[in-house]
């Protein structure tokens, strides 16, 4: 496992993160969690990241009991804030803030969380209220470090207008083969401000690892077999399109060594702005499949294949992900 500093600040985390989306809900059983968590310890990943909206707490929950077990030191951890909660409606304000890192943290069983992200952009709060009640958190020892998902431009260049580029380390864009759109303008106003990328979904929703194939009816138990998250899928990539990119990048991968995955996986993190890339796994052995991707290097040459490949697929200008929205309130 190779490791990046993450923006301004004084972490280092491992290239490839453990999420817990999707993986950890009130359905998941405790001890295949923690046979993903221990195995994703084993393999030198150091950067575990969760929310609070996750399982609503059930994340949160899973983790505080398996990495309690563990010094505190030895890992990195990342929640966020602003989804609806049962006791609170989504948002980005003081108070609702305040809450939820209270709530995370007693979930968490720690006394503070290294990297605190906003999961969204909330337009109906002054942004100098959310930025002053996210500073107070650090203040307050609650975090080390703050960070967002998937903000605009706009809103960035407005908190930094208020703040100053210390204020965030991280952003948490969507980012993959498929989906290339950070690379328009968020990579390059966030480098300027010394702020890392952790990106999520690298693998498109599990499109890049290969199992789903044009024409033919989802694997048993893949997340296209559920209906949600076939939805959710759909509702973000033109599916055929996707796939028969996917088809035309697999002997490309043949041809260098690689599995789709890994392929997939070393193609984000060829990119200097990016810290680390966030994998979900359901089994041990998925996690140090993931790893393999870590410290591998892509030639001109196999770009170009890569780029050849996918053709018109990828989403390459800025565009809204899931649950981002446009503008800016003051206060």
């Amino acid at each position: 496992m190779r490791y990046r500093k993450l923006g301004s600040s004084d972490l280092e985390v491992s290239e490839i993160a453990l999420g817990s989306w999707m993986f950890f809900d009130d359905s998941t059983d405790l001890e295949e969690n923690r046979a993903v968590t221990e195995g994703a310890l084993d393999t030198g990943i150091t950067l575990f990241d969760t929310a609070n909206i996750y399982g609503h707490g059930a994340a949160e929950l899973a983790w505080g009991e398996i990495l309690s077990r563990h010094q505190r030191n030895s890992y990195v951890l990342a929640t966020k804030v602003w989804g609806a909660m049962p006791e609170t409606a989504r948002g980005l304000s003081a108070a609702k803030i305040a809450q939820q890192i209270d709530a995370s943290l007693t979930r968490l069983r720690t006394d503070h969380v290294d990297l605190y992200q906003a999961h969204r952009f909330d337009p109906e709060v002054p942004i100098e209220e959310t930025i002053t009640a996210l500073q107070r958190v650090v203040e307050q020892g609650k975090a080390r470090y703050l960070g967002f998902s998937e903000w605009t431009p706009e809103q960035i260049r407005a908190a930094i207008d208020i703040a100053g580029p210390e204020l965030f380390v991280s952003s948490q864009p969507q980012y993959s083969m498929l989906w290339q759109a950070p690379e328009a303008e968020i990579f390059g106003l966030c480098a300027e401000n010394d702020i890392s990328q952790i990106v999520w979904s690298p693998l498109a929703q599990g499109m890049l690892t290969g199992k789903y194939r044009p024409g033919a009816p989802p694997p048993e138990g893949s997340r296209r077999a559920d209906a949600q998250a076939s939805r959710a899928m759909t509702a973000i990539f033109d599916e055929p399109v996707a796939l028969a990119a996917v088809e035309r990048l697999a002997p490309v991968a043949e041809r260098s060594g690689l599995d789709l995955t890994t392929l997939a996986l070393a193609w984000v993190l060829r990119r200097g702005e990016v810290a680390a890339a966030i994998v979900g796994a359901s089994r041990p052995e998925q996690v140090r499949a993931n790893v393999a991707a870590s410290g591998i290097e892509l030639s001109p040459e196999l770009l170009a294949s890569v780029g050849d490949a996918l053709g018109d697929a990828p989403v390459t200008t800025s565009t809204l992900a899931p649950g981002a929205v446009e503008g800016v309130r003051h206060g």
